[in-house]
């Protein structure tokens, strides 16, 4: 597996990839610090692609000013033996200052879509997927992306932020989702895991649990504004600080229902624990994810 970490050598790696324009290439962003949820994207990857290119880069312009920037996990050796050792042709893993050199000006902000949920919650934050993911996209050029779906929000930015600019590599029918990964207790796989003590991480657990909890309630007909609150209370009784938003919302649009419809939903919840923000979410009302 050949490392770039420059621009350069990564436009004649991808070239060398692609030789007479020939070769399908899949893209697996990450900010490293990788775990079985990133490899399963990169065997997804691998199954419908001739070549996978994988990012590792901690953005900085997605953190906020009390965030854990300086304390997120960087471990790009032993991430780049899991990468080669699951077939990645190629790891693009560039400084901060190749990816915003000093001349950097620009920003993509996706309207919407990213108003609620974390976008609320983490001023900016998505204005800095999007600008990254967009440069990424360019610089890469893959002919089809991979993104977990437990950020979900994130993929509906990102295949707007496609669909809205026009892009054609990748495509935004070719911006795949695959189902978020779970531990065994149902935590949904996250680099943040790590943040947790080993009380805080047996309390997480309680997360998942209370939202299939939720989801049985509101498919059997219970009333949605009751389900969130209870929701809500069990994830604090367990032992979270506090629940950042519990939302029950369109599947497509990401617009809160009050009540279940005919088409896919999506509960998405976000709590505190510790010092330690996870996300998670889950189909609604038998749509796919």
């Amino acid at each position: 597996m050949q490392i770039a970490k420059t621009r350069d050598v990564l436009r004649n790696a991808v070239d060398a990839l692609r030789p007479q324009g020939a070769g399908r290439i899949a893209l697996v962003p990450t900010m490293g610090a990788l775990h079985e949820g990133h490899l399963t994207l990169v065997r997804r990857a691998r199954e419908q692609a001739d070549h996978v290119v994988a990012s590792i880069f901690v953005n900085p312009k997605q953190f906020g000013a009390n965030e854990d920037l300086g304390a997120y996990p960087r471990q790009l050796a032993a991430d780049a033996a899991m990468l080669e050792a699951e077939g990645c042709a190629l790891l693009w893993a560039p400084t901060v200052e190749e990816m915003y050199p000093p001349s950097f000006v620009t920003n993509v902000s996706v309207a919407g879509v990213s108003d609620g949920l974390c976008g609320a919650a983490r001023p900016g934050h998505f204005d800095g997927v999007a600008t990254v993911v967009c440069k990424l996209f360019n610089q890469v050029q893959p002919d089809i992306a991979l993104f977990g779906e437990k950020d979900f929000q994130q993929l509906a930015i990102i295949r707007a932020m496609a669909r809205d600019l026009d892009l054609i590599r990748p495509h935004v029918d070719a911006i795949i989702g695959v189902p978020t990964v779970r531990e065994a207790d149902g935590l949904a796989m996250s680099s943040r895991n790590r943040y947790l003590s080993p009380e805080q991480r047996e309390q997480a657990a309680a997360l998942p649990r209370a939202m299939r909890t939720a989801i049985a309630g509101l498919e059997s007909g219970a009333p949605v504004a009751d389900t969130l609150a209870a929701l809500e209370a069990d994830v604090v009784a367990a032992g979270f600080a506090s629940v950042d938003y519990a939302v029950l919302a369109d599947a497509a649009s990401l617009t809160p229902l009050s009540a279940l419809g005919a088409g896919p939903a999506r509960l998405l919840v976000a709590g505190r624990i510790g010092g330690t923000r996870l996300i998670d979410n889950m189909a609604v009302n038998g749509s796919q994810g």
